[in-house]
């Protein structure tokens, strides 16, 4: 059956800053504190996603979540009006508002899992939200992912979204970052990737240093929830000694597309043998795997990490040909930079490197690869999405007069307590869901 694949981008928030809350996030830990450009984050995520569509690729928008989450703070026990609130966290529990606060939303490679409906049973494209249980400020996230990816696509006969998974450490769950698919074509049978930290049950190799978010048992469990056939599911661990590093997800190690994935020398455990799987699970889908193993000799694990050359967009144009939507910082790194040169003057199927300014977002430790949830979808399944989520010029322009309207251009820690932030926020977000068409989204809108 006919398909493509649509990435899915998470708009960036009015409270964008750089709280330093995710551990195990080199970039994130390195700007903790600093000022952050809410404005320049947001125009610097929707520009990416209009040159893609103008490309030729299918481009949707997921909307932020509010922030600060009020809930979050009132269920912690701050009481009062919401300027009171505010006031009494940022004088008692700065830590507290700052994860309250987090735009971390925007990076929708987070927000779920997904399988489309060539790979399920019951023929429907599934969505498992990621209960993000690691990190307090995310883990308040998956209820409005939820919400979200249910008004976005609401046919029932067509998609199936569930609830997170139970929020506890052994079902730890970060989403379709761990998550890869091959396939011959999008909308053929495919084998869907999982790639894990550690497991809450089998003795194995841990890291020491950074934790691991992703568990084994929470990939398998969402491979069950999901229907997907047992010969056409492989599962592989993270190295731990690379999560030690800043490797905090696969992303940032590895990404894939279609029949062809992209790592680092170092990126799995037993990883000739996880390849293997591969090949023989992809080879009874009438499709071979072309490996591209990047030497640790010409880009290091630091590299990889400081220049996030994995957490790269792979997608396959019209033509054929793929083409990787990579960071600045990779033309900034001249290892990386001189790699990417010999890779696309080869043989191989990466034609081209397209080369994007997300600097705000990377400065939080988030690629293009983090930014986009992947949704491949049928014509049909297309057309039974909500029609207002899609980019094109005319909501190009929408959205870029709504941030140059909302969005301060400055944002330091201090400003999270401003109860005028908050206002500002709930007035963009109020007119957002306007723009989408997605009706009433946020708790203050019901």
């Amino acid at each position: 059956m006919q398909a493509r694949e649509a990435n899915f981008d998470g708009l960036v928030g009015p409270t964008h800053n750089y709280a330093g809350l995710s551990f195990g996030n080199v970039a994130s830990l390195a700007n903790e504190k600093s000022a952050a450009n809410p404005l320049a984050a947001a125009k610097q995520g929707l520009r990416k996603m209009k040159q893609l569509a103008d490309l030729g690729f299918l481009q949707g928008v997921l909307p932020p979540q509010e922030r600060p989450s009020l809930r979050l703070l009132r269920e912690l026990g701050f009481s009062g009006n919401d300027a009171r609130v505010l006031e009494r966290a940022a004088k008692e529990a700065p830590e507290l508002l700052a994860a309250a606060s987090s735009a971390s939303a925007m990076w929708t490679a987070n927000a779920a899992t997904v399988s489309p409906s060539a790979d399920t049973q019951d023929g429907r494209v599934h969505f498992t939200p990621a209960n993000l249980t690691s990190k307090l400020h995310r883990a308040i996230e998956h209820e409005a992912t939820r919400r979200t990816l249910s008004a976005i696509f609401a046919d029932e006969a067509r998609f199936a979204v569930h609830e997170a998974l139970p929020g506890t450490p052994a079902l730890g769950d970060e989403g379709a970052a761990n998550h890869t698919r091959f396939c011959s074509a999008y909308g053929e049978r495919g084998v869907e990737f999982f790639v894990y930290g550690r497991s809450e049950y089998r003795r194995g190799p841990e890291p020491v240093r950074y934790p691991a978010r992703q568990t084994f048992e929470a990939s398998r469990a969402v491979a069950q929830r999901h229907g997907l056939h047992e010969e056409a599911t492989v599962y592989a661990q993270q190295r731990p000694d690379v999560i030690d590093a800043g490797v905090f997800h696969n992303d940032v190690i590895a990404v894939g597309n279609r029949q062809t994935l992209f790592c680092h020398e170092r990126a799995f455990v037993e990883q000739s043998a996880v390849y293997d799987r591969l090949r023989e699970r992809l080879a009874k889908t009438g499709a071979e795997l072309n490996v591209i193993e990047v030497p640790d000799a010409r880009v290091s694990v630091a590299d990889a990490v400081s220049s996030y050359l994995f957490n790269s967009q792979l997608l396959t144009r019209a033509d054929g040909t793929e083409v990787l939507v990579v960071p600045q910082e990779c033309r900034e790194n001249p290892r990386v930079s001189a790699y990417l040169d010999d890779l696309i003057s080869g043989a191989g199927p990466i034609a081209d490197v397209l080369v994007f300014d997300l600097r705000e977002s990377m400065k939080n430790g988030g690629g293009p690869a983090c930014l986009r949830l992947r949704v491949v979808l049928t014509e049909a399944e297309r057309a039974a999405t909500a029609p207002g989520v899609w980019i094109d010029d005319a909501l190009f322009t929408r959205l870029d007069a709504w941030i140059g309207k909302h969005y301060r251009d400055r944002l330091a820690p201090a400003d999270l307590a401003d109860p005028t932030l908050l206002v500002e926020s709930r007035t963009a977000l109020d007119e957002l869901t306007q723009i989408l068409g997605l009706g009433s989204l946020y708790d203050f809108q019901r």
